[in-house]
């Protein structure tokens, strides 16, 4: 049967659509496929318009236009709300549909297109838009043509999904490669940043993009450097407990607003957000979103191995810096004989302020950084307090009323021994590992400075020693050479000076804690830190060690014209800190006479042996006595070691000394209470905690070994002159 001229147009525009719609699917991006389509049906159906517009968040938007005015175009999008809804639902015609009050007919009306239809463009029950085709001279519609273009219409919806779809693999494949070119291992997190927010940016086209990073230790967020455009966000948003995202980023993971927010996650941990914001046009989708994951995908992974390589970096730059640190301290061990360029330079790698003190707190070096000099005394009188009495090690110390600092203390051993301490002015926060190893190192080197130190001092000590020895003996051999070896220490011998003895005479508790051995190691540990507070009370003393006593060289010049009072000062200073030290013993100083010649030390040596002798016979609590204020005890010095003194005092003394060793009752003692309390009975009965009665006793059985009437003053005397002879005789009660 012939086919009518209707029939065969239907015909081939039906096998033109089909064409087309095989077409269609070949494309590889939406431009190109709605393109072709224009192009198709203006050729085809020689129509004068052809446009194919779509619904994004409810405004209309022409993806392409083939004809109209450039005044059409410019007034998209509409509001969808403002057009029929019939023209996302089905085909519409201007004959058989009478739209009212719609803003996209009254625009083809004005661009005077006569006849025009529309095609929803459908796929899966989802209507994404339409297509519109237009006539400006009346052109019959056939209605046998609805069907052909509503199935036509839907393979255009599909082929525009599948071209969207392949767009979106296309950029995927290409963000992929921009990560590869892009993102390099060693970038810099800033340059990561700067390139991430750039592309986030571009990719949602965007006016705004930045990134957050979190920070564990101060438990927030915060915005990284550089910025994408302008960006209206603080810098660092706190947590404050509370870790749910959402709260402190309204727009996770939230298309259809101003703004749109997508995590970073690695490992399922959070380690920042890529934020973005001020869309140029219309509001973030869904699409926008896509490329926001995908980005984040790798970009997590990305700043995380950059943060990796950059705190690795940093931790052996550190390293090599400790070890040029390390190298540092011990070269100046060896070029100084100071602790002043160790603390330098432990105060250069910390920035802060470093003093080294001494065991009894007293500054011995310093680099002080936001601190002044008349500060160390502030710190150093709180410190003494605070940590030698309580041990604290972190103080914070009152420096004037309104201004306080954190110190940290540490201790310094060598050998066994407290040498100092350190102090930082940093507080606890600060503290990292390698800070820590830092002062550690420092510690130990300041250690072997100490006890360097203490090698070089002990050495001079055994040479000074050695010719105190010689100077301290009745005939000196060699003046010359022991005038040699004084002037090395800066002691002029054609000075005068006095010689005072030092004697330290543990208590009866301390004695029977060890053996003797022990009780000298007590003693010479006690000697040492005298040392340190002679050398505090005046530099220029010269002291040495003489078997268990300890000798003093002070110029005579020192004690001006109150010689009891300077001494008493120096005892009453030294006890103290016998007392300090918690030494369970006493103190006793025997000041001798003033040497004006080589010769005379020995003599004025041997007074002050005298002098501590009869303090501890005499007057234990006073502690110290200068030998020309001992009375009848400096005549007789003179008379000691005469044979007539030795005689004199066998026939007043040696039957009560023969008679206490063997009787065990200490009658020589007895009778020297008795005599210098005056005969008085009942003092001497409380001075030797003895019952009246048995004092009675013991008083006559001396008077009938001596054969003497004790209450006779000649016979007093006598006995009186004995027992001083006898003490001068004594050696030192150590020995």
């Amino acid at each position: 049967m012939k086919l009518s001229k209707r029939d065969m147009l239907v015909k081939r525009i039906e096998n033109h659509l089909r064409l087309t719609s095989r077409q269609l699917v070949k494309f590889d991006t939406e431009e190109e496929t709605l393109q072709y389509l224009i192009n198709s049906f203006r050729s085809e159906l020689h129509c004068d318009f052809v446009g194919i517009f779509l619904n994004e968040e409810h405004q209309l938007f022409p993806k392409a236009i083939s004809g109209g005015s450039k005044s059409f175009a410019n007034s998209f999008p509409l509001n969808i709300r403002e057009c029929s809804n019939d023209l996302l639902t089905k085909s519409l015609t201007i004959e058989n549909t009478n739209i009212p009050n719609c803003q996209f007919s009254e625009l083809l009306m004005k661009e005077r297109i006569t006849t025009w239809f529309t095609l929803p463009l459908k796929e899966a029950n989802i209507i994404s838009g339409f297509c519109v085709i237009g006539f400006m001279t009346a052109v019959p519609l056939f209605v046998e043509m609805d069907d052909i273009f509503n199935e036509f219409s839907k393979d255009v919806a599909v082929a525009i999904s599948l071209a969207k779809g392949k767009e979106k693999q296309k950029e995927k494949i290409i963000g992929i490669e921009w990560f590869s070119q892009n993102l390099l291992i060693d970038s810099t997190i800033e340059q990561l940043v700067e390139r991430v927010v750039e592309r986030a940016a571009k990719g949602t086209k965007a006016k705004g993009a930045c990134l957050y990073l979190y920070d564990e230790k101060e438990d927030c967020f915060v915005l990284q450097s550089p910025a994408y455009g302008v960006v209206k966000q603080p810098k660092i948003i706190a947590i404050a407990d509370d870790y749910v995202l959402k709260h402190h980023f309204p727009c996770l993971e939230t298309p259809g607003g101003g703004q749109l927010t997508v995590p970073l996650v690695i490992n399922l941990k959070t380690i920042g957000v890529l934020h973005v914001e001020d869309k140029r046009k219309g509001v973030f989708t869904n699409d926008d979103l896509e490329v926001l994951e995908l980005m984040s995908t790798h970009v997590a992974s990305m700043l995380e191995n950059a943060r990796l390589y950059k705190n690795e970096k940093e931790h052996k730059q550190k390293l090599h810096s400790l070890l040029d640190y390390h190298q540092e301290l011990i070269k100046k061990t060896v070029e100084q004989e100071g602790f002043e360029g160790i603390t330098s330079a432990l105060s250069k790698l910390l920035s802060k302020s470093v003093l080294l003190f001494d065991r009894f707190m007293r500054p011995l070096s310093y680099n002080l950084i936001n601190l002044k000099e008349s500060d160390l005394s502030v710190i150093s009188e709180f410190a003494e307090k605070k940590i030698m009495n309580n041990r604290k090690n972190e103080l914070t110390i009152a420096i004037t009323d309104d201004r306080s600092e954190n110190f940290h203390f540490w201790p310094v051993y060598g050998a066994g021994d407290l040498l100092g301490y350190l102090a930082i002015n940093m507080p606890s926060e600060e503290f990292d590992e390698l800070v820590r190893i830092s002062i550690e190192l420092a510690l130990n080197v300041y250690s072997v400075q100490f006890v360097k130190q203490k090698i070089v001092i002990d050495t001079k000590e055994q040479v000074k020693d050695s010719f105190i020895n010689k100077l301290l003996v009745k005939k000196v051999e060699d003046p010359k050479s022991i005038m040699q070896y004084a002037n090395l220490f800066n002691w002029d011998l054609r000075k005068k000076y006095r010689i005072s003895v030092l004697s330290i005479i543990l208590n009866d508790d301390e004695i029977k804690k060890g053996n003797l051995l022990e009780q000298q190691a007590k003693k010479s540990f006690i000697w040492e830190r005298l040392k340190e507070s002679i050398r505090l009370f005046d530099p220029d003393f010269i002291f040495s060690n003489k078997g268990d006593d300890f000798i003093l060289f002070v110029e005579s010049e020192k004690e001006r014209k109150n010689p009891e009072k300077y001494w008493d000062t120096l005892y009453e200073y030294l006890n103290n800190r016998m007392i300090k030290e918690k030494v369970s013993g006493q103190l006793y100083m025997g000041v001798g006479g003033k040497a004006n010649d080589i010769h005379e030390y020995y003599n004025c040596y041997q007074q002050g042996i005298q002098a501590i002798h009869v303090i501890n016979q005499r007057i234990p609590k006073q502690g110290y006595a200068l030998f020309e204020n001992l009375g009848a005890y400096t005549l007789l010095y003179h008379l000691k070691n005469n044979d007539f003194a030795a005689d004199f005092i066998n026939r007043h003394l040696n039957p009560l000394l023969q008679y206490s060793e063997q009787k065990n009752v200490d009658l020589f003692q007895t009778l020297r209470v008795y005599l210098f309390q005056n005969g008085n009975l009942k003092e001497t009965a409380d001075t030797l905690f003895i019952h009246r009665s048995t004092l009675q006793y013991r008083i006559e059985k001396i008077q009938s070994l001596l054969k003497v009437d004790i209450n006779d003053s000649e016979e007093r005397l006598n006995l009186m002159m004995a027992y001083k002879l006898y003490d001068l005789q004594q050696v030192s009660p150590n020995n």
